[in-house]
């Protein structure tokens, strides 16, 4: 009877651990969400509501001699890019999938995509994100990700 309690103890705390790890991890896919959201209505203030103070943006691609680039940009040139973009036109990055990893007040979300611009694929990578926990808030405060053409 012991044995049983035992391991019945050591269940429920695993299964509490396990709960509690889930809702970290829903609290830090809820900020990349809100991010998509504000980027695909073009919403600056929605976006920046999940990004921490002074965010940095970088891309890797193959420029036109298929040679590998690496490109930086401010946040707020970003924000433009997307406010820019005619309202004739359309948008839309489809995440594939999430990968969480968390430590504390940082977590790395890992976010194969797909892009759609004017209803045709565009092209396809991965976005990784950085974030900080600020008084219990996720914020973004690095993103990186990959361009690069579809394989279908």
């Amino acid at each position: 009877m012991k044995l049983f309690a035992i391991v019945l103890l050591l269940l429920v705390s695993v299964i509490g651990v396990s709960q509690n790890e889930n809702q970290k991890q829903e609290k830090v896919i809820e900020t990349i969400e809100v991010f998509f959201a504000g980027f695909h209505a073009q919403d600056s203030a929605l976006i920046k509501s999940v990004v921490f103070k002074d965010a940095i943006m970088q891309s890797i691609s193959r420029n036109k001699e298929a040679i590998v680039t690496l490109t930086t940009s401010s946040f707020e040139d970003f924000l433009n890019q997307i406010i820019a973009i005619p309202e004739t036109d359309t948008f839309f990055e489809s995440l594939i999938s999430y990968s969480v990893q968390i430590d504390g007040n940082m977590a790395n979300v890992w976010t194969p995509y797909e892009f759609w611009y004017n209803d045709q694929k565009s092209h396809c990578g991965v976005n990784s994100f950085q974030l900080i926990k600020d008084n219990e808030t996720w914020k973004i405060i690095y993103i990186i990700d990959t361009r690069r053409q579809c394989k279908e």
